[in-house]
This record gives C-alpha cells, structure tokens and sequence, in this order.
C-alpha cells in the first residue's frame, strides 16, 4: 500500500497525496525559485521520506517535479531534459503558474511542448494556492 501525506492545514499537504509519490522514491525537483510552495514541497518530501533532489543529482529518478513560468525558456527543451533522467515509469509533474498569476503558461503551450518532446498531459489539477500541476505521461507507441 502507498504511503501518502496527510493534509497539513493548506492545499499542499493534501496536494502532495494527489501526485502518486510512494515512501522510498527519488524525486528529481526542477526550476525551483522564490515562488514555489514550500507546503507543496514539503508535503511531498514526507511522502517519499527524503528531501527532494536538485537538478545536480546525476542518477535516474522515479519522479519529476518541474516548476515552469512563461519566461523561463523553451518549455520543449525543458522536457526533453527532465524525460532523460526518469526511470521507466517515472512520473513528470509539470508544475505552473495558475490562470492570472505571473507566470501562467496556457494550456496549449503545456500541450505543444509535451507533444513535441514525446509526451502528453494526462490531467492537470489544482495543487496549491498558486499553482496548477499537470502529469506528463509518455505516448503509446499502439499495437
């Protein structure tokens, strides 16, 4: 049985449940800044029972999570990156800036991006005060 954490008060302890991250996982953290929720984090650390690790960890992971706003470059090659480093299965949570706040990357831009790295938004839920975050998911190759 999965272990998840309990809600903490705000929507990030809560939130962290929602991602799917399991106690012993290694979870790779991207484009952290002064605007990330610290609940959110938090919350996912005690899920996994460590720390999240920065983008200088040089193994596989089992999980992504990648703090995006509008201006901080090519979406694409960000992706492409972040694939690189998951094992197979791994989750990638794209993590950004709700409608109206600084930052917000639209929907479509979200789509773009992961189509063309190889992947697609298989759902986007409202994770903390101030951001969404949307599962990237690898594309079948059919049958």
């Amino acid at each position: 049985m999965a272990t998840t954490a309990q809600p903490t008060g705000g929507q990030g302890g809560a939130g962290a449940a929602k991602l799917g991250f399991t106690a012993g996982q290694v979870v790779q953290e991207f484009g952290y800044g002064d605007d990330v929720d610290q609940e959110l984090r938090a919350a996912v650390e005690a899920v996994i029972g460590s720390e999240l690790v920065d983008e200088d960890y040089d193994d596989v992971t089992d999980g992504v999570m990648l703090w995006w706003r509008d201006d901080d470059g090519d979406l694409t090659d960000a992706l492409v990156d972040v694939r690189a480093v998951l094992d197979d299965g791994g989750l990638i949570w794209l993590l950004t800036p709700k409608p109206g706040r600084s930052g917000h990357v639209a929907h479509g831009e979200i789509e773009e991006a992961a189509t063309t790295a190889g992947l697609h938004a298989t759902s986007t839920l409202t994770i903390a005060p101030d951001w969404s975050a949307t599962r990237l998911g690898t594309r079948s190759r059919g049958k």
